[in-house]
């Protein structure tokens, strides 16, 4: 699973990058499989990557097309994928999303995930064996209806409150 350290988290992109780089040989936002959600006016950076989560909604599609793999990443079969964007809908957090009708969700890069090799601000860290240990029922009711965009914005703003609030106490205000 990955993790996130939001209060290490500089807002670089590099994770992006080279999660967009290592699969496609190309890079930008929409190819990359972990989007980082930048919130200016409060001064969030969290990427927000698939958590592996128990539930597994995504694997509810009705072609069959994703799947748990050994790692306990998502696995996505280009073949009996109809681009029905059932998967993309499920997700309760947008860390998946159709690009050239195929979804895009992170698959660990087989265990050696890039964004951590490149995250230079130790702001994420892969914890193999943790697959399956988070649950993303909170976030399901009120993820209906948004785009993955609103969805990853909501949970970065959720995933970085306390942080938020610890800033604020320490100033002050």
């Amino acid at each position: 699973m990955i993790v996130i350290h939001p209060e290490l988290c500089s807002g670089c992109e590099r994770c992006q990058v080279n999660c967009s780089f290592f699969p496609s040989g190309s890079v930008g936002r929409s190819r990359s499989r972990g989007k980082v959600v930048k919130v200016e006016e409060l001064g969030i950076d969290y990427p927000v990557i698939c958590r592996q989560c128990k539930e597994r909604y995504c694997t509810r599609c009705p072609e069959s097309a994703l799947e748990v793999g050994p790692l306990g990443q998502i696995v996505v079969s280009p073949t009996l994928c109809t681009a029905c964007g059932t998967c993309e809908t499920l997700c309760p957090i947008g860390a998946i999303e159709l690009y050239n009708d195929i979804p895009y969700v992170c698959d660990l890069c087989g265990g050696d995930p890039r964004c951590v090799a490149q995250c230079n601000m130790g702001a994420i860290e892969y914890v193999p064996g943790e697959s399956g240990t988070v649950s993303l029922a909170p976030y399901k009711k009120e993820s209906r209806g948004l785009d993955p965009e609103e969805k990853r914005v909501r949970f970065a703003l959720d995933r970085t409150r306390e942080l938020r609030e610890a800033w604020k106490a320490s100033v002050g205000a």
